[in-house]
Order: structure tokens, then sequence, then C-alpha cells
């Protein structure tokens, strides 16, 4: 989709760059190996064409990897020195750094995801997480906890498929800088380059079933909540948490669930116009809005609603839809089919609750998860799309007159995972963030991420804290 006059010549990134292999193994105790589950086909969600089989795992390997990770946590890992541990995970960060546009292009083949967002974001920050929690790996005496914090053991962790290296990253590393191993399952629907991160980590030589990687769905994820692990990570839907937390409950089991969220995008008559635009479609349609913390509530102060609309019509006007490895796409393609059913369901419904819906020009591809960016106003706050979450390129528009009522209706939700606020005044943006019920809360910008910064959330957004010195705490007996 073009629009204006500027029209944009095709800029392919390579396909072949991705290195795509026929067929991936899970990883168990130091070795690729077949799983005991199905041999599945992963899909590119851009096409629908398979891009290479995958081995699953089944519950006999999930009990293998536990007993490889309490081996090796009993063992050489629980034995080796702080530093010892840090160079490991400097060799993974500098793996994945070197390999950056290989991952790239695997990431948005798998994903559907723009290869601008994999190449400058998603890779380049799962990197720099490893190198992070590395410089904490011989300083976690220092990290708030104690003077000899311990690991808490095996931990078992279950990742979404909206960032699947970045959320790898975000449970790997602190998990292995505070001397744990671990159990990862990536998402059913991406599993391609948590399969290759394996492959680095047995290239970085880390002693056998420090990291065990298993490719499967739902009852795998399940397997390993049940497993003998000594703590539970889990990144996903809020109904899934709650099936999770209810399995741990009664257990020694540590727990932090990183959920969904409805986050308020909260813009006054002061901020500045197109910085705010520009955040508005950061907010929403980065990923194809496939973004736990995504700006999917638009509250503008109702003297500037009709200014800000058409500005921000103007700017979804120049937004480009198209296949994910094209490097001038804006918006790229809906994870899977199922994902899109249920975008689509819910923006049905938006319709049928009374609000007015709004595209932009747009000429979708014929094969394919494609869903054009959306915005709806005349919204109601009891609307279904003021509410759920969508989890797709769908704003919600809403309008307020007084800061008192902008808490109100942000706060009008069970999530609280983030929010954003726009003005000029530095004292309207404290108050405000000490008001709004979110675990983080973005100034003037919006999906700003970094390893130092903890993230997280609390209400159905769930608890803990990932990033930073707090997600330490985590990985850590305290």
């Amino acid at each position: 989709m073009t629009s204006g006059p500027f029209e944009y010549a095709p800029a392919p990134e390579s396909r072949d760059i991705a290195r795509l292999k026929p067929s991936y193994q899970i990883f168990v105790d130091g070795q690729f190996r077949d799983g005991s589950g199905d041999a599945v086909k992963t899909i590119n969600p851009a096409d629908e064409e398979p891009l290479a089989e995958v081995s699953e795992a089944g519950v006999s390997d999930v009990e293998d990897a536990v007993r490889a990770a309490r081996r090796a946590f009993n063992g050489p890992w629980s034995a080796m020195g702080g530093a010892e541990r840090g160079k490991y995970l400097f060799r993974i960060a500098r793996a994945i750094a070197e390999r950056g546009r290989e991952l790239a292009v695997l990431e948005s083949l798998d994903n559907g995801k723009p290869i601008r967002e994999s190449r400058d974001v998603d890779i380049p920050t799962a990197a720099a997480h490893f190198f992070y929690y590395a410089g904490w790996a011989d300083k976690l005496g220092h990290a708030g906890y104690g003077p000899a914090p311990r690991p808490l053991g095996v931990a078992g962790q279950v990742i979404p498929w909206n960032f699947p290296l970045l959320m790898a990253a975000w449970k790997l590393a602190p998990a292995l800088a505070a001397g744990n191993t671990a159990v990862l399952k990536p998402a059913e629907t991406t599993p391609l380059t948590a399969l290759v991160l394996a492959e680095i980590i047995a290239e970085a030589d880390l002693p056998p079933g420090v990291v065990n990687v298993l490719a499967g769905g739902p009852a795998i994820g399940q397997a390993i909540v049940d497993a003998d692990v000594d703590k539970v990570a889990f990144t996903g839907s809020t109904e899934v948490g709650k099936l999770i937390a209810r399995s741990v409950a009664g257990t020694s089991k540590k727990l932090t669930l990183e959920l969904g969220g409805k986050a308020a995008n909260i813009v006054f008559d002061d901020a500045p116009l197109d910085q705010a635009v520009e955040g508005i479609v950061n907010g929403i349609f980065f990923n194809q809005g496939q973004v736990c913390c995504a700006g999917s509530r638009l509250l503008v102060q109702e003297s500037i609603a009709d200014e800000l609309i058409a500005a921000l019509q103007r700017r979804l006007g120049t937004l480009r839809v198209g296949h994910p490895l094209d490097k001038n796409t804006d918006v790229g393609a809906i994870n899977s089919a199922a994902q899109l059913a249920r975008i689509r369901s819910l923006v049905d419904s938006g319709e049928a609750e009374g609000a007015t819906r709004w595209s932009p020009p747009c000429e979708l591809p014929d094969r394919g998860f494609w869903f054009a960016p959306t915005v709806f106003t005349d919204v109601s706050q009891a609307s279904r799309i003021a509410q759920e979450e969508i989890f797709g390129p769908v704003l919600s528009v809403l309008t307020f007159r007084t800061p008192d009522e902008a808490i109100a209706k942000a706060n009008n939700t069970p999530y609280g995972l983030s929010a954003g606020v726009w003005t000029e005044k530095g004292s309207r943006i404290l108050s405000m963030s000490s008001r709004l019920r979110a675990g983080v809360v973005w100034a003037n910008t919006f999906n700003r991420f970094d390893p130092t910064s903890p993230f997280g959330g609390y209400q159905e957004s769930g608890f803990g804290r990932e990033g930073g010195r707090h997600g330490l705490a985590a990985y850590l007996d305290v």
C-alpha cells in the first residue's frame, strides 16, 4: 500500500540469508535429536508456504530435558564461578550479533513481521539482553538481593510467537546469569529462531543440559509446567496464564507471568501533535499490533480529537502493507490463520456495537494472513474492542475532557501492563504516571525497551519483572 507523491520500488531482502534447513530437531542434553512427538510443518504467514519440518517433543522428551537440566545444575553449571558463566553468555551474545542478518530474515519468514523490525529491533535487543546479563553474572552479590544469592535450580520457560528470539533472550539470559539451567519451549507457530539459538548455544560449548529447547504445542508447555522444575516463567495470554497459576498453586515452584494488555495511550491538548501521531502508529501498528503492551486504546483530549484523528488518518495512508522481507514494508502479515480469525471476529463485534470503522485504501495480498490497519471511532467504554485484547492492528479511539476522566477511562480495564502519556507538562506526566494502574508508563514515546529497564504488569497482566536488576530476582532464591 502506498499513497502520496512517492512510489517505492520493491527492496527485498534475500530469503537465502536465512539458511533454512529442510528439518529441525529438538535440543536435549547438548544434543539435537528427533522428538517423540509429531513432525509438523512451520509455514510462512505471508504466503502460507511451508518453511521447514520441525520435530516436536513428546512428554518423554520433557522428562529427559528436565533430568538433563537437573544434572547440569547439580554438576558443572552450579560449580562454575559467575565470571566463567558470564563468558558463555558473552559468547552467545556475540554469536547472535554476528548472525544478526540471518536471524532477522528467519524471524520475518517464520513470524510475518517486517524485516526492518526484525533487523533493527528484535535481533539487536536479543543480543543486548545476553550482553547485559553476562555483565551481571559475577556481580550477583551487588544486585540488592543479599551478599550471596542462590539460584533456584531448573527453570521451565514457555514463550509466545510475537517476539520469538527476543522472548527467548528475555527468559534465558537472566536465568543463566543467576546460575540456573533451563528448559525452553518456543511457540508452535514460530520455533525456528529458538532452535537456531540452540545451535548457537551448542557452538558456545555450554555444558550439556544447561539449556534445552523443545518444540511443541500447548501440551508440551503444560508438561514443562507440571515437571520437576523449580521455576516457571510464562509469557502469553491471560487465559493460559491463569491455567498455569492454578497448576503451580500449592507447590514450591516460583512463578512469573507476563500476560495480555489493553494499554491506554493518552494524548493531551498540549502534546506535540506530529510526535504523538508517530507514537500512536508505533504503539499499535508495530509488529501488526501483536504486542502485549500495544497502545490499543487511544484516549485523546476532546478539544483536539478531530485534528489528531485527521492527522492520524493521513499518516496511516502512507503505511506500506506488504511482504515481510521487503525493506519498505511497515506492516507485515498476521502470524496465523487462528489469530487472523480472532482479529476479524472482534472487529466485526466493534461494528455491530456501533463503532465507526476506518482503514486507509489498502490492497492486501491474495495469499497469506493479512489485515489492514484499522481505526475505530465512536467507541463505547463497554465495547468489546475497548475491553478485550485484540492483538492485531486495530486502534480504538475514545475521548476525555479532564485528567481525572482520562485516568478513570484508562484504568477501566482488568489489565495493567503499560500506558503512554503525551503532554509538554512534566508535572502532568508525573501525576498521571502515579495514578495509572500500569506496570510500565511511557512519556512522550511508546514501545521503548532496554535490557536495563524492568518490564511487567499486574492485575490480569501478570506479575514479576523481566529486564534490569529486577529481572534477576525472578531467578534467585530471595
